[in-house]
């Protein structure tokens, strides 16, 4: 294990266990399917981070010297709606109708996701970094924000909207943060869309992550995401 590693893991103050890189992924993900079932009498929440170089800069200076994890945790609203139709707005408040209704499309096909894919090499599949499964001893899962406070750069939310959002969307669909790394999230959504509009949910995802249509489908159009998102556990979300 890498000294960084080691000295990340430790300030985080809960129970974790480290995969180093090059691990098969699929051993983490059976892990953190089985952490999530343990805590749910354990009292506490699984999420994983991928500690690529980024990510130990990011959680070593900013989150140290500059993060309170109780004050996004007790300041987390009922707004994630919100936050996200009015992302939707700004991202498409130049456009005329029929070039909304364009970017929508009528796609019936999209990528499901049964599986984590953010913290994989390109180049041989396996772990990208030494990777945590942290057991975070909170209540409720949308709080793992406070933790792991991602975001604030780019079109990236801020922590505070995302911990607003991650709300919303575990009451809606009962998907919760699972995976991170220095640019990606990723929701576990054992439920799919519990039943909601594909339509409607695609839409959020891409006021959440313009670049989760714009560079993560092959048509460009939030249908296709749709289509996708029927069948798909594993929620992506990576912002260039």
């Amino acid at each position: 294990m890498d000294e960084s590693t080691r000295r990340i893991a430790e300030d985080f103050d809960c129970k974790y266990t480290v995969f180093e890189k090059g691990t098969d992924p699929k051993l983490a993900e059976q892990a953190y399917h089985e952490a999530l079932e343990a805590g749910k009498s354990g009292g506490f929440w699984p999420a994983m981070i991928c500690l690529d170089e980024c990510a130990v800069e990011w959680l070593e200076s900013v989150v140290k010297e500059e993060y309170s994890r109780e004050e996004i945790i007790a300041g987390c609203q009922d707004n994630g709606r919100e936050i996200l139709e009015e992302r939707f707005a700004e991202y498409t408040e130049e456009y005329e109708q029929e070039e909304v209704k364009e970017m929508i499309g009528e796609e019936t096909e999209g990528e499901e996701l049964h599986e984590f894919i953010g913290y994989l090499s390109f180049e041989d599949g396996m772990l990208e970094a030494d990777t945590l499964l942290l057991e975070i001893p909170v209540k409720n899962p949308w709080e793992i924000i406070g933790y792991l406070p991602m975001g604030g750069w780019n079109e990236c939310p801020s922590p505070e909207e995302m911990i607003a959002v991650c709300k919303y969307w575990y009451e809606k669909y009962q998907a919760v943060p699972a995976v991170f790394t220095h640019d990606v999230v990723e929701f576990y959504a054992p439920l799919q869309l519990n039943g909601a509009d594909s339509l409607e949910a695609a839409k959020e995802h891409y006021a959440f992550c313009p670049d989760r249509v714009d560079q993560g489908t092959r048509t460009y159009h939030i249908s296709e995401l749709a289509a996708g998102l029927v069948g798909s556990e594993v929620w992506y979300f990576w912002w260039d």
